[in-house]
């Protein structure tokens, strides 16, 4: 099940996928997490949060319209490839479409670009390094 949750609901989930629980917590949060405008999605298994995006509005050099940054996803590794991150972010564009959003993009780590590309994504940008974290790859997807 598919449900919107608060920027405090993330930050487990954020630390032990993306920061390998090498944090506390609260060190996941992202400066936009409060934002008015910005929301936060968790797909739940028998009441268990074991997938979350981050969307925030952060419009992308060279892009028109209004855009949307997600940041932030993470799924519990014992849940991955069951499609609940793809329902995540499918779940988002309707939302998005419903908030007249343009495009979504995101910097991709590079285990993800398949994730991605398989959604649509499309690379806009060579790699770079994001210290202490590895490889991404800007990618857009075109919403409406």
């Amino acid at each position: 099940m598919i449900k919107f949750i608060s920027a405090k609901d993330v930050l487990p989930l954020r630390n032990q996928v993306l920061r390998e629980g090498k944090l506390q917590d609260h060190e996941c949060a992202l400066p936009l997490d409060e934002e008015p405008e910005s929301f936060h999605l968790g797909y739940f298994v028998a009441n268990e949060l074991v997938s979350i995006a981050t969307f925030h509005i952060v419009p992308k050099e060279g892009f028109a319209g209004l855009g949307y940054q997600l940041r932030g996803m993470a799924t519990d590794e014992g849940f991955r490839a069951k499609g609940y991150g793809n329902m995540l972010i499918n779940f988002a564009i309707v939302y998005l479409r419903g908030k007249k959003a343009n495009y979504l993009w995101c910097n991709a780590r590079k285990v993800a670009y398949k994730f991605y590309e398989g959604l649509g994504f499309e690379f806009i940008s060579d790699e770079f390094e994001i210290s202490g974290i590895g490889p991404h790859k800007c990618m857009y997807l075109k919403i409406q």
